[in-house]
């Protein structure tokens, strides 16, 4: 939980727009286009870092390298308000140009930035995901369990947003940029020890496939079979595998996005391959053309 609190948004990003105009010297225009760059590529980098761990490295290990770059990130950030790491300031009333930072001092700057993003697209996706999965969802006890950890961590998230707003953006600003991006880079290195000592103790679930990978399957077979034509009643007639270790319930048949429920029609060409089926979590690679 605690990593989650002191990553990209929350720390020392929260307050970035006016570090970028005070310290380096950047045009309020300049510094909102990096800001909103480091949000969408963070929102782009959670949606890749989903798909990895899903299809490839586990949420352990996306977590761990996520907090390990987001602690190196707010380093790199910290370093960066040291007075060798930025341009002189600007002397207020002066009619001089201000100078802008060096090209090493950027180029030190947006490497904070990239591993913050990396971090942010470990962390975000996988940190809620990875504690749920340390409890057993067939033990009646895992309920309240669960119930227990969500409210932990949304209740540390909040306060982790409310201190990064409150006591860092005063300490950056009234006190030291040093002192206030060190801070949440010194609690990033607490979070991942923490982390990384209960390595040994941990629930880890190997990676399973990602759904936007199903997604993608279906819609392409979809594709393929756009000529045929859905059954009377979809919901008995159509295709659906349903692995035999799945917790989850069938859903329900509905009307919406129909189009897509020509993926499952089983026609004479399909070959069923029964050792894929079982061997197949929850898409349609089971069935080939």
């Amino acid at each position: 939980m605690f990593t989650q609190c002191f990553p990209h948004n929350v720390g020392s990003t929260s307050n970035l727009l006016v570090y970028f105009t005070s310290v380096f010297n950047k045009n309020s225009i300049t510094a909102t286009k990096l800001v909103n760059i480091l949000n969408g590529s963070s929102s782009l980098a959670a949606l890749s870092g989903v798909i990895i761990s899903d299809m490839y490295s586990g949420r352990y290990n996306a977590v761990a390298v996520g907090s390990i770059s987001s602690f190196l990130g707010l380093l790199v950030l910290a370093l960066t308000a040291l007075p060798q790491m930025h341009p002189p300031q600007c002397v207020a009333g002066s009619t001089s140009i201000c100078q802008g930072p060096s090209r090493g001092q950027f180029l030190f700057l947006v490497v904070g930035i990239i591993l913050t993003v990396i971090g942010a697209g470990g962390i975000k996706p996988c940190n809620l995901a990875f504690g749920v999965d340390q409890f057993d969802p067939e033990a009646e006890s895992s309920i309240q369990g669960i119930n227990s950890f969500f409210n932990w961590y949304y209740m540390s998230v909040a306060l982790g947003m409310l201190i990064s707003v409150t006591v860092f953006v005063y300490v950056q600003t009234s006190l030291s940029w040093a002192l206030g991006l060190g801070i949440p880079a010194a609690l990033m290195f607490i979070a991942c020890i923490c982390f990384l000592v209960g390595t040994k103790y941990y629930v880890r679930v190997k990676p399973e496939g990602s759904a936007y990978t199903s997604l993608l399957q279906v819609i392409v077979v979809a594709i393929k079979k756009r000529h045929l034509k859905l059954p009377q009643k979809p919901g008995l007639n159509l295709f659906n595998y349903v692995p035999s270790k799945s917790t989850t319930s069938k859903l329900p048949y509905t009307a919406q996005f129909r189009l897509l429920n020509k993926a499952a029609i089983r026609s004479e060409d399909d070959e069923i391959n029964q050792m894929e089926r079982r061997l197949t979590h929850g898409n349609f690679a089971a069935c080939r053309k």
